[in-house]
């Protein structure tokens, strides 16, 4: 019996340990932070991870620091860059599926993994030889409306067309004019149907979630990389340091003047 037990506790461990996210501390000489990773991607925490034990990242630099936008490091170029050096390219033995999913969006302190631009790259591989941290900004309630809006509007005004032709709104025109309110609604209803459908199926059209727009409007972030680039886990102490690196005086390149050296540990 106690042996029954023991294994199935072993099991019932093994399982919560399997389900908890892996944690990793990214330490600088500003100071560390520690990141949740996320278990939905798994290809990414794996190997982010795998690599992180290897000491692959350390002693790379933080090279691209942007304010209100983000910090990416890990480059092994960046290891003993020569000051002013341009620096930062990426390891193509190094590249992973990519895995974006749409409950997780570019809030500040998003670990995420770079890529190559879809003309080379249509399937969004990512390049796990590196790596971002958003830093990004706060936004309002009306400057999230103005982007929603600056998508969807050309989106919108393309269906709309194809289903509000000119011979369907010369039709609609004309029951107007002889008030067969039937018929023409029977032909209206039926064009919004079309355009509201093709619109909520449309895979370019932006609206912002509950959680987007509380996560954006407190904490803040950047919502135009939101489902560009998979986003592999979430910063869970060590916001103050992001703020630190991304207030740092930098050159033409975006390369900080003064090196944040890079180590990452896996801690569980």
């Amino acid at each position: 019996m106690k042996r029954i037990f023991l294994i199935g506790f072993l099991i019932f461990s093994a399982f919560q340990l399997a389900a908890q996210n892996r944690i990793v501390q990214i330490s600088t000489n500003l100071g560390s932070m520690k990141f949740s990773l996320y278990n939905e991607t798994p290809k990414h925490r794996d190997a982010f991870i795998q690599l992180a034990k290897e000491g692959y990242y350390d002693q790379t630099l933080f090279y691209r620091v942007i304010q209100d936008f983000l910090i990416q490091g890990g480059s092994r170029s960046s290891r003993n860059a020569a000051p002013g050096k341009r620096i930062g390219y990426g390891d193509p033995d190094k590249t992973v599926d990519d895995e974006i999913r749409a409950q997780f969006f570019h809030q500040k302190g998003a670990l995420c993994a770079p890529r190559r631009p879809d003309e080379v790259n249509p399937f969004k591989q990512s390049d796990i030889s590196q790596f971002f941290i958003i830093k990004g900004k706060v936004y309002s309630e009306g400057e999230l409306d103005t982007l929603e809006i600056a998508v969807n509007r050309p989106i919108q005004k393309k269906i709309n067309a194809r289903y509000l032709t000119p011979e369907i709104r010369e039709k609609l025109k004309k029951l107007k004019a002889e008030k067969k309110v039937e018929e023409f609604r029977a032909i209206a209803d039926e064009v919004k149907r079309q355009i509201d459908t093709d619109f909520s199926m449309h895979p370019g059209k932006l609206i912002f979630s509950k959680e987007q727009r509380k996560a954006y409007t407190t904490v803040g972030g950047y919502p135009d990389l939101d489902g560009k680039y998979t986003i592999f886990g979430q910063c869970i102490s060590g916001m103050d340091v992001i703020d630190k690196i991304a207030a740092l005086k930098t050159d033409e390149n975006n390369r900080p003047f003064s090196d944040v050296k890079i180590t990452v540990t896996v801690i569980e």
